[in-house]
Order: C-alpha cells, then structure tokens, then sequence
C-alpha cells in the first residue's frame, strides 16, 4: 500500500459520499454510506497494509506517534481535496484505522435541514451552548456551521479547542484560531485555561469528556464568554445527567447551580433515514432556557420536566422535543411512519398523536432495494 493508493481509496469515499472509512487486517476496505457499512470489491488488507497505512497517515504528523499508546487521534488531509479525522488503534498486535471524512466547505443550515432557529442559537453572546447525539449524529458537522455563522456576521475572536482540528475556518468578519489538543496543548482543560488569558469572545470546545473540562467550560461563560461543545448524550435530560454524574456528589449541589444559570441552550441531534432510505435527516431537540428551566435543572426532581416545558415552550421560544420535530418529519413525508416511532421518545403516544389527526393509512416499512449495497462497477479498484 502506497501513498498514491491509500488517497484513491480515500477520495473513493468523499466523492460518493461516505461518512467513514475502515482499514482493518482481514476485511475487505469498508465504507459507511447513510449508517450502513458497505464493503468494497477491492482485496482483503494484510497487517502489512494496515501497517503502511498508519505509517502514510502519521507522517504528516510530526508530533504524532503510537509509541508507548494503544490508540490514537490525528487528521489527515490531501491538500484541495478532502481531510479526515483519523483513529488509529491497535488490534491484536495489528493496526485498525477509522477514518471520519470531513467536508473541505462547511454547509449551511438550510443545507443540513436544520432547524431555523440555531441561527439564533449560534448568536449567543454568553453562558454555555451543547450540541449534543451519539457518535456520528452530526455534533462536530452543526458545531461547525455555527461556527461558520458566527464567523460570517460577527466582528470579534473565535477560538477553537479540537482533538484533532477537524473543519478548517478561513477568516471573515472573525478572526478565529484553532488549537489541537496534543499538539498545541497538552489537554482540553490546559487548553481552556489558557483560552480564557487570549481574549475571546467565542470559545469551541470539541469535546466536554470529564469534569475538569466541564468546570472550566462553566468559568469561561461564568466571565461573559460564549462557549460552545458537545458531549455524547442522547436528549436534554440525559445531558443534564451527565454533567452532573461528572461531578463528586458533594460537589452537584453547587454544579447544578452553575450550570443553571450559565446554560443557554442544548441541540440534541438524531439522523435518521429518510423515506426513500436514499439518506438521512436530521431530528432535532432544541431547549432554550427561561426560568422555569433554570428551576428545573436546579432541582434534580424536577429533570423529568424539562421535555414537557420544552414542548410548551415551541410557539413563542421555537423550542422542540425530539416527538414534535418526529412528527413535523413524517407530516412533511420526509420520514416512513414505523422511523418516527421508533426514534420517538414515546412510541405509544407518537402513534396516538397521528392517530387523532386522522393518519390511518400508515404506512408498512418498504424493503430495501440491494443496489445501494454495492458501488458502481467503474468504482471498483
């Protein structure tokens, strides 16, 4: 395996669309298209494959290396085309790469279907703003356009946290920089610390993974700083859970407190296939505080509320719980009914919902075709 190769097989991927790609001894290449693996009628990778690949992939890397680790986290770019956040990790005594393709231009919200309103969201001027989903749910691709936005329609400093730099930013009305942890800083707290001594106005966290990140998060907006992260949670209630169990339990009293009064909105993000299973789009949590919410995050029995004030909350603050944007999805047939109810929060309830408005004629889940199993003929190497 050579350089030359390892970029055919690479731009393989962002040319049809792959979210990732998978290098592993005994497999043929695998490529994810709209959540599914689909292999590539190539040839089974040996160990020394996958060996070369991980040596063309750290080479770019000069502060990058597996030595005395097990698993690591760099990007890779071939320069105009495409860059990928790379996982490399070692496998009995073998190595296992997981390449994440990341667009050259970032989208805009409209082109991601996203909801209107975090265009809003992204126009925060203090307190703490979480994009939140599972692995692969879009969090890096939204904190992203966000990002971007901000960069297009405001004067001021952006600064980003990343592990590693993943989409790059081209100075607009902002000016931004972009620091990789393991590279320019040794962590995400060291990193955060030294944000808040270079006067920025916007600081992007890439990752909340533990509670020192999260206690210094919370001191950025604490001092008038807009911060935006993710976190791998679920829903708003499942986040608020999270931080909190990232805490000492004589210390969540305090932190519930904090992040009260510094939360200003959370996005939750699930993709889900579309009706044509030809791709996938986006359901979409939005909470936005006001008071009440503050209240309920304050006292750990009152949690549960939060989606039924979200819900509430639609009309005059554009909020959504993950079973009125299911539903907007299915009303607007860009969803199969049996999707709907099995990304709902509540399937029984979701059923009866449409079931009052008169959808009786649901729909039974169609079949898979096998044509998107397999890649065109002329793709194949």
């Amino acid at each position: 395996m050579d350089r030359e190769r390892l970029h055919r097989l690479l731009r393989l991927g962002f040319e049809k669309g792959a979210s990732d790609i998978h290098f592993q001894v005994g497999y043929l290449p695998l490529y994810r298209f709209n959540g599914e693996l689909v292999e590539l009628k190539y040839r089974v990778l040996t160990d020394a494959d996958t060996e070369a690949i991980a040596r063309i992939l750290l080479e770019d890397s000069p502060h990058a290396s597996l030595e005395g680790r097990n698993s690591l986290d760099l990007a890779y770019e071939i320069p105009g085309e495409g860059r990928f956040r790379v996982n490399i990790c070692r496998e009995r005594r073998n190595y296992n790469i997981v390449l994440r393709v990341i667009p050259i231009e970032i989208k805009t919200f409209e082109e991601l279907n996203l909801p209107t309103v975090l265009r809003d969201i992204a126009m925060t001027h203090r307190g703490l703003v979480l994009i939140t989903g599972a692995t692969g749910m879009g969090k890096s691709t939204t904190l992203a356009t966000m990002i971007h936005e901000i960069n297009r329609v405001k004067k001021c400093k952006i600064l980003t946290i990343e592990d590693p730099v993943e989409f790059l930013f081209q100075h607009d009305k902002a000016i931004i920089t972009q620091r990789e942890v393991g590279t320019d800083a040794a962590d995400f707290p060291e990193a955060l610390r030294a944000a808040l001594r270079q006067d920025p106005d916007v600081i992007m966290v890439g990752e909340m993974r533990d509670s020192a990140t999260t206690d210094t998060a919370l001191k950025a907006a604490e001092t008038g700083h807009a911060v935006f992260a993710s976190i791998h949670t679920s829903d708003v209630v499942t986040t608020i859970g999270r931080l909190m169990s990232l805490f000492p339990g004589d210390e969540q009293a305090q932190a519930r407190e904090r992040l009260a009064e510094n939360l200003q909105a959370v996005v939750s993000l699930r993709l889900l296939p579309n009706k044509k299973q030809s791709g996938r789009v986006p359901a979409v949590e939005v909470m936005r505080m006001t008071r009440t919410l503050r209240e309920c995050i304050r006292d750990p029995g009152r949690t549960a509320e939060l989606p039924g004030f979200i819900a509430r909350g639609r009309e005059d603050m554009q909020m959504q719980t993950f079973d009125q944007h299911l539903l907007d999805l299915y009303r607007a047939n860009k969803i199969q009914f049996e999707t709907a109810c099995e990304a709902a929060s509540n399937p029984q309830d979701f059923a009866t919902q449409l079931a009052l408005e008169g959808h009786s004629d649901i729909e039974t889940v169609e079949e898979q075709t096998g044509g998107s199993a397999e890649l065109a003929d002329d793709d194949r190497f």
